[in-house]
């Protein structure tokens, strides 16, 4: 009686994955925050001074560590503020994009070949050096910061539709 049962439930699975489906969809990020409505942003790109703050602030904590400092690199701001444009658009937090994965899928969609990249989020109404200093507060963040094999650095922002969120990122990598 098992062996049947176990037959049928693996006919029934079988039967299932080989019928016809729509596309599967995106995956939902379980961390994902809603922070505003969602509509048109104001999407600009980190200026250099910003992203110097941003790989500034960072080395500052790498230092310390023993680690080596990261360098501004615009690519990385580029895909930054995509990101973070892409999340005030949708009024919403998350690491997953509207059609990427995550930090590594869109470097790579930009060109850049990384090794390993991680990402730092933030939304609200905060500047820059109040969104660094949670970084550096936050214990994952901080990892993220402090991950030994990063060279390169890049920060992005855009204000949300509600035009008092600012959606921030920033983007640690290494090349392969």
């Amino acid at each position: 009686m098992k062996h049947r049962v176990l037959a049928l439930t693996v006919a029934g699975l079988l039967a299932a994955a080989c019928s016809p489906q729509a596309a599967t969809p995106p995956p939902k990020d379980p961390h994902a925050v809603q922070v505003g409505p969602p509509g048109a942003a104001l999407c600009r790109p980190a200026g250099a001074a910003q992203t110097a703050a941003g790989a500034a602030a960072t080395n500052a904590l790498r230092g310390p560590a023993g680690l080596v400092a990261v360098t501004p690199d615009p690519l990385l701001s580029r895909v930054a503020a995509a990101h973070a444009c892409d999340m005030a658009r949708r009024g919403r937090m998350t690491h997953l994009g509207t059609t990427t994965t995550g930090p590594a899928m869109r470097l790579k969609q930009a060109g850049y070949r990384p090794a390993i990249s991680a990402e730092n989020i933030a939304a609200g109404p905060f500047s820059l050096s109040r969104v660094l200093a949670e970084w550096t507060a936050s214990p994952g963040h901080r990892a993220n910061i402090l991950l030994p094999q990063m060279r390169d650095f890049g920060v992005g922002q855009a204000l949300g539709p509600d035009g008092r969120n600012t959606y921030w990122v920033a983007v640690y990598a290494a090349p392969r």
